[in-house]
């Protein structure tokens, strides 16, 4: 029997091609997948796009033969971004696919999926029935279903263009790394040229490349922030943005070359988003900063903490109406984008701000980063649970200090500083994240909570 574990992940499918992904199983997935939404009631198509990786257009064209095997048509909408899949589910109203392994390495390949509206398929929304369906063999279908064609980018850019208005805000020179990934597609017909906004974008690695020579498309590894923040500091310019693999996520580097907090970026869209719509709810995970409730309770908004996680954040945002909401690991949702997340959008409501005002973005950013963090630190342990379970007992009897256990071990110190341990769910990892009112008060803070951890 085919087994499906090492690849269905907690949100999308992802393994190496040849080994673990290939022709037949992607025809498999696809007929699974068809069976999953029919169920939901009449299924009218399913859009599928897919990245520059060389395996992406052969793994989805066999995942169409298990669609339209079904029964059910597929929309091809080629060369695509994750959030510009996204779209296109919004916009049409039916279920997606995109074909990625996201920041992963070249030998990778996976899907992501999505019903009607960007809905999210999760291990707990589908992913499960996926898998079991494939492993217990997927019954031939009636076939019939058709596959056609359509370019999606030109209405995608437009609509971003309409969400946040560019044209009005003082010129800026804006170097942006695209890792050879997606965002090499995307930023052109977003951002345009010079004679259409007033920004000079300098292009880093646009080539598309699913290979990536010239390094990881994982802008969370500081060691592929380097290349950017040396050439905008060479530049003179004034930002700088540089996508992952398919380019849902954006980080952002100031005029100095530093790089900017995703937490401190979630403030500021908060802050921008509840100008638009007083009062409305924020979402953060448990590992932003504390300055983003903060920050969102100062405008009005209401803050609403998750877990870590998009499946999460996209049905607390459908719960609570929420008009955005934001992840330290720079996912940005919005309700204007069917609360899917994109990373273009994100980088438009920055290059807004800063244009909209005469300051650098370090001074823009200045009152929005408001506490000292550590960054995720990831230690190997054979007994996770053992380690989460010392950690409680060293802190739970300390006096004015708060426990939760939304997520992993949420640790609150009386004097505002707080950390976070979660297991990883495929590795034998912790991870920890620790914010202080300093540097200093972090590094005390994490080498306490490490000693426990590793000893």
């Amino acid at each position: 029997m085919t087994d499906l574990s090492a690849i269905v992940k907690a949100y999308d499918i992802r393994g190496v091609v040849g080994d673990q992904l290939d022709v037949p199983m992607m025809r498999d997935l696809g007929a699974a997948t068809a069976r999953l939404l029919l169920s939901d009631g009449p299924v009218e198509r399913v859009v599928i796009g897919y990245d520059m990786r060389d395996s992406s257009p052969e793994l989805s064209a066999a995942f169409a033969e298990g669609v339209t095997g079904q029964g059910v048509d597929v929309e091809n909408i080629g060369l695509a971004s994750t959030d510009m899949l996204y779209f296109a589910s919004g916009r049409f109203d039916v279920p997606g696919a995109m074909f990625t392994a996201s920041h992963n390495p070249a030998q990778y390949n996976g899907i992501k999926l999505c019903r009607s509206g960007a809905r999210p398929i999760g291990q707990q929304t589908g992913l499960a029935t996926i898998r079991a369906d494939v492993e217990a063999g997927v019954p031939a279908g009636p076939g019939g279903g058709e596959v056609t064609a359509s370019d999606q980018l030109t209405a995608y850019a437009g609509y971003l263009r309409g969400l946040v208005d560019l044209s009005g805000i003082r010129p800026l020179k804006v170097v942006v790394d695209a890792g050879n990934g997606m965002g090499g597609y995307t930023v052109p017909a977003v951002l345009g040229g010079a004679a259409e906004l007033p920004l000079d974008i300098v292009p880093m690695y646009f080539e598309l490349d699913g290979s990536f020579p010239n390094h990881e498309a994982n802008p969370l590894d500081p060691a592929n922030l380097v290349d950017l923040q040396k050439r905008v500091v060479e530049e003179g310019a004034d930002i700088g943005l540089a996508f992952d693999g398919d380019a849902d996520r954006c980080f952002v580097v100031d005029e100095r070359g530093e790089p900017v907090s995703p937490s401190a970026i979630t403030a500021m869209v908060a802050v921008r988003e509840l100008a638009k719509s007083p009062g409305s709810a924020v979402i953060h995970n448990l590992i932003t900063s504390r300055a983003v409730p903060e920050i969102v309770r100062e405008h009005g908004g209401t803050p609403v903490r998750t877990r870590v996680g998009h499946s999460f954040i996209k049905q607390t945002m459908a719960d609570t109406d929420a008009v955005f909401g934001g992840e330290h690991s720079a996912h940005y949702y919005f309700r204007d984008f069917w609360r899917a997340d994109t990373g273009m959008l994100a980088a438009m409501h920055v290059l807004a701000a800063l244009g909209e005002q005469t300051g650098p973005l370090s001074a823009l950013m200045a009152s929005y980063g408001r506490y000292a963090a550590s960054g995720e630190i990831n230690s190997t342990v054979a007994d996770q649970a053992g380690r989460v379970a010392a950690l409680r007992e060293a802190y739970a009897g300390r006096e004015g200090v708060e426990l939760d256990e939304l997520d992993g071990l949420t640790v609150s110190l009386p004097d505002g500083s707080w950390f976070n341990v979660r297991a990883s769910n495929t590795e034998p990892l912790l991870r920890l994240n620790v914010e202080a009112a300093d540097d200093a008060a972090v590094s005390v803070l994490r080498d306490e909570v490490l000693a426990v951890i590793r000893s």
